[in-house]
C-alpha cells in the first residue's frame, strides 16, 4: 500500500483545526440590558421558498429545451 504524503497533510491540517476550535475561551455571562445576540431566520422563508420553486421550474424547462433528441 502507497501512503500518500498529501493526504496525512490534509488530515493534520484537518484534526489540527478542530483541536484549536474545541480549545477556545468560553463565552461569559451577558453584560445586563443588551439585546440577546442573533437574528430570527423566519424572516423571507416564503419568498425564499418561492424563488427556489421558480429556479427549480426554470431549470427543468431548460433541461427539457436543449434535451438532445435521439437520431
Amino acid at each position: 500500500m502507497k501512503i500518500v504524503p498529501n493526504k496525512i497533510l490534509i488530515l493534520l491540517a484537518v484534526l489540527g483545526t478542530s483541536f484549536s476550535a474545541f480549545a477556545g475561551p468560553g463565552n461569559g455571562p451577558p453584560q445586563p440590558g443588551l439585546p440577546p445576540p442573533g437574528l430570527p431566520i423566519d424572516n423571507g422563508v416564503i419568498a425564499l421558498m418561492m424563488v427556489a420553486v421558480v429556479f427549480g421550474i426554470y431549470k427543468i424547462y431548460q433541461f427539457k429545451l436543449h434535451k438532445k433528441t435521439p437520431a
